[in-house]
């Protein structure tokens, strides 16, 4: 394992203990696969560094910013960080705390929009079995 990785899992141990009031709340509607059957992680170290909320099979990270965020060096930090993980082929979506506390509805619903359809649903059905849908009337 590299040294890098290595740092951010022990960062992330720590981190998924003092979660914040509003990534409580966000990890309590994703977790157990609630939204659209997919599978979050959070706290997850992703090379240097550990995403707040990540569907891997989606590419997604979902961060939420507290106050802290708001500073112009932790920005330049942020994009930085963004730029990186957009380079490993990562898509990231921000929230603030109070977006995620106060429109959680919405915060959800704009996660959903960016996670491709649930295994299932309309247009990745499994074939039925049985009769064939060919029109059977051609036949002599």
């Amino acid at each position: 394992m590299r040294e890098r990785e290595w740092r951010s899992k022990s960062h992330a141990r720590p981190l998924r203990k003092a979660m914040t009031r509003a990534e409580i709340a966000l990890w309590a509607r994703l977790k157990g696969r609630q939204l659209g059957g997919h599978k979050f992680r959070r706290q997850h170290p992703i090379d240097d560094y550990v995403a707040d909320f990540a569907c891997i099979d989606a590419h997604l990270i979902v961060e939420v910013d507290g106050t802290v965020h708001d500073g112009d060096e932790a920005q330049d930090i942020d994009a930085s960080r963004t730029r990186d993980l957009l380079a490993l082929g990562w898509k990231i979506l921000r929230f603030n705390n109070d977006a995620v506390l106060y429109r959680t509805d919405e915060v959800l619903n704009d996660i959903a929009s960016r996670l491709p359809p649930p295994a299932g649903s309309a247009g990745h059905l499994p074939r039925k079995r049985g009769r064939s849908t060919r029109n059977t009337d051609d036949r002599e």
